[in-house]
């Protein structure tokens, strides 16, 4: 099978590419507060030439509800300008805890030569959303709530708070400085995950991990204490 880059070389060859550089977002997460209803983000053609943004609320495997629409779905943007994007809540009932769903935002670009065999290459983004329950506090390191324990021989991370929590894969054990791994880069509220490990986790007394921040700001890698429980 033709792999994507002789494809892609192939067809320059042939008949020459207008290569899309792609919608950029504003920020790298979006949020909606519950109180407020709605949120919006600025997304920017980069592309030299005007482009389709194509705007899509995914569901994660855990959380598959409608909670929100996205409008316009989809809409023209010319070269260099900026769309507004806007995420209506559309909630039966009062949020108790943090909930997570995806956007992504596709860029589809039209051809640049009339009549002719161009090829537009789509890219699309794809952000964190969390949608805010009314009246509960902002946390700027809610990862600093979750628990680690040592239950069965298995390491395990709690998270008891309302918030979601968004880490890297990749954990390392302590003191042994042994590699361990995540099933998925988040924790919804009221979840339990376990992480795998080659080797054994018996006298492991610490993780650290590196958070995925809630609003887009960067931090250090965390060290968390790991709580012994019935191994």
């Amino acid at each position: 099978m033709m792999s994507l880059l002789r494809f892609i070389s192939l067809c320059f060859c042939l008949c020459g590419i207008a290569v899309a550089d792609g919608m950029q977002p504003e920020t790298t997460v979006v949020i909606l507060n519950e109180e407020d209803g709605e949120a919006t983000l600025n997304i920017k053609n980069t592309d030299p030439g005007p482009a389709l943004l194509h705007s899509v609320i995914e569901n994660i495997p855990e959380d598959q509800e409608p909670l929100l629409i996205v409008t316009p779905p989809i809409t023209r943007v010319e070269a260099g300008d900026t769309q507004l994007v806007r995420f209506i809540s559309t909630l039966k009932a009062p949020l108790k805890t943090q909930r997570l769903k995806r956007v992504s935002f596709e860029g589809i670009p039209q051809a640049r030569t009339p009549g002719g065999a161009t090829i537009g290459i789509t890219l699309r983004q794809n952000l964190p959303l969390i949608l805010h329950p009314k009246g509960l506090p902002r946390h700027d390191a809610p990862w600093q709530l979750l628990t680690w324990t040592r239950e069965g021989g298995q390491l395990k991370v709690h998270n008891d708070s309302a918030y979601v929590v968004r880490m890297s894969l990749e954990v390392q054990l302590h003191p042994q400085a042994q590699a361990g791994t995540l099933p998925r880069t988040y924790i919804l509220p009221g979840e339990v995950l376990t992480v795998a490990s080659a080797g054994s986790v018996a006298g492991v007394v610490a993780v650290e991990f590196q958070p995925a921040t809630v609003y887009g700001f960067t931090v250090d890698s965390y060290r968390a204490p790991v709580v012994a429980g019935a191994d």
